[in-house]
């Protein structure tokens, strides 16, 4: 048998004397201490609540890291075959499409063709996004029966700042590259072959231009 429990000791009134204080709690202590402890009950709850977020917070950034993260990230660059996307896309349009053979040290980003009913503009294009061999960009549009407000909008209605002369051709510079934030407008050629405009803009050395521009323009007039 378990040893019998003496009951709590209480005041004349039949208070329980609490031991801490040798008597009987008044009744502003007992609320004093009801109060203290839901204040105690309340901050508990509003830690634990907070810790809750807080874990599912960093679960729907683990889950957003795994489904978005991809492990190829880091890695080599996407290329495209602009040959062959060209040969394909040749079949849509009767003009010859610029298709430049450069060193290997160029690749492309992107090749696309848009015909007169994809295009906003009304005016069929050829699009080449290269990247050069010092890591730079060059884009080519060849635009198909184009007109000049075709070119001012390629060109964010930037200005020509001269001319030079890439494979027998005349070829617009313009050359923006002190502007703040040029982009990929920092540098651009335009020039016009039979029905084509071409035009090429980004942020490539003026050699990598000269590379590209006397390619397409041997290619157009061959």
């Amino acid at each position: 048998m378990s040893p019998r429990q003496n009951p709590p000791a209480t005041d004349e009134s039949g208070r329980p004397i609490v031991a801490e204080l040798g008597r009987a709690e008044t009744a502003q202590e007992i609320a004093d201490r009801m109060a203290a402890s839901r204040l105690a009950h309340r901050s508990n709850q509003t830690t634990l609540n907070l810790v809750i977020a807080l874990g599912a917070s960093l679960l729907v950034v683990f889950l957003i890291v795994i489904v978005v993260v991809r492990p190829d990230q880091g890695g080599a660059p996407k290329t495209v075959n602009w040959t062959a996307v060209a040969k394909d896309a040749q079949q849509s349009v009767s003009t010859t499409l610029a298709v430049p053979r450069l060193p290997s040290s160029w690749t492309a980003n992107r090749a696309q063709i848009e015909d007169v009913v994809s295009a906003s503009d009304g005016i069929a294009n050829w699009q080449i996004g290269f990247l050069t061999p010092s890591t730079q960009y060059i884009g080519l549009v060849q635009g198909i029966d184009a007109n000049p407000s075709w070119v001012a909008t390629e060109l964010s209605n930037k200005r020509p700042t001269g001319t030079a002369s890439y494979g027998g051709d005349t070829w617009q510079v313009y050359d923006h590259r002190t502007a703040e934030n040029p982009g990929n407008l920092a540098y651009a050629l335009v020039t016009t072959i039979g029905k084509s405009t071409i035009v090429l803009a980004g942020t490539g050395s003026n050699a990598e231009f000269a590379t590209l521009a006397t390619e397409i323009a041997g290619q157009l007039h061959g």
